[in-house]
């Protein structure tokens, strides 16, 4: 039987001073090598928890209460902080969402893209130099050599987005996160980015978990996904199945809530009160059971 490249099992975790808060609720889900898995959902289903958790960097207050995410087998919370920095490393990387605030206003480019191949795969300075001006040209920068020279502050918002790509695929990981990285890009460079971001998964064979609330990038860009709401999977699978073959009400109101360029004049049809009502109910029978507490 093949491992999966990462499995969260029954992840449960809680918010709040009493520590009686879900905030994710029996969450499992698997991401094979080189496959592309969107979180969808809207603000505050869970989807960026599920990314930190994975990450090890949950907020404080938020504490998780029962489940596992084994990468590669490996249940990476059974490690202490320091054998996790160890194992996470090399291994997974994170596409922030806004370029902006990312990236270290007083360091130039080359320094940021190089810091984690001097590390990780203990480069010279001569050869992590090199080997960030090919990450460069790999995400298609233009004048990638003025790029290195450059502060953040120097390069449009698209620019530092594509050195934020450049710099998780540095270390060749075995997953990347990418927690809405084109929120806060235009629509056209929006687009570019997402190109981008397949094209250097495709290209180095690596696993994606992508974050976003936004149905019409999971179509664009993931081979599966996770709809969630109030941090409990409403339905999960491929992503031709998922949009096109919902089964869940609350998976076809969001559908009908797009808008179909495809379709002009269609009218838009916010989400029925009675879904999310149905979703509530759903929801508190499952914390009535007690499944949400681990």
């Amino acid at each position: 039987m093949t491992v999966p490249l990462l499995a969260v099992s029954h992840l449960n975790a809680v918010v709040g001073r009493a520590g009686n808060a879900p905030v994710l609720r029996d969450v499992s889900l698997t991401i094979a090598r080189g496959e592309v898995h969107g979180l969808v959902g809207e603000s505050g289903a869970g989807k960026s928890t599920i990314a930190k958790a994975i990450l090890g960097i949950l907020p404080h207050g938020i504490r998780i209460t029962g489940g596992s995410i084994a990468l590669e087998g490996e249940d990476l919370l059974t490690f202490d902080a320091v054998t996790l920095r160890q194992k996470l490393g090399p291994a997974v990387s994170l596409i922030p969402q806004d370029p902006q605030t990312a990236l270290n206003p007083g360091r130039r480019i080359e320094a940021q893209l190089t810091d984690g191949l001097r590390l990780w795969k203990g480069m010279s300075a001569k050869d992590a130099h090199a080997r960030a001006l090919q990450l460069l040209e790999e995400v298609q920068m233009r004048e990638p050599a003025r790029v290195m020279r450059s502060f953040p502050h120097e390069l449009s918002g698209g620019m530092r987005q594509r050195v934020l790509i450049a710099a998780a695929f540095a270390l060749e990981p075995k997953l990347v996160i990418a927690d809405e990285p084109t929120t806060a890009l235009d629509v056209t460079v929006q687009k570019q980015i997402l190109r981008l971001i397949r094209s250097m998964q495709e290209r180095h064979g690596t696993g994606v978990v992508f974050v976003t609330h936004d149905l019409g990038v999971v179509a664009q860009i993931c081979d599966r996904a996770t709809l969630l709401y109030m941090g409990k999977v409403m339905e999960q699978g491929n992503v031709s199945d998922l949009l096109n073959k919902p089964r869940h009400a609350y998976t076809k109101a969001l559908m009908e809530a797009c808008p179909r360029y495809d379709q002009p004049g269609r009218g838009l049809a916010p989400v029925p009160e009675e879904v999310f009502a149905a979703c509530r109910a759903e929801i508190a029978a499952f914390d009535q059971a007690g499944a949400g507490h681990g």
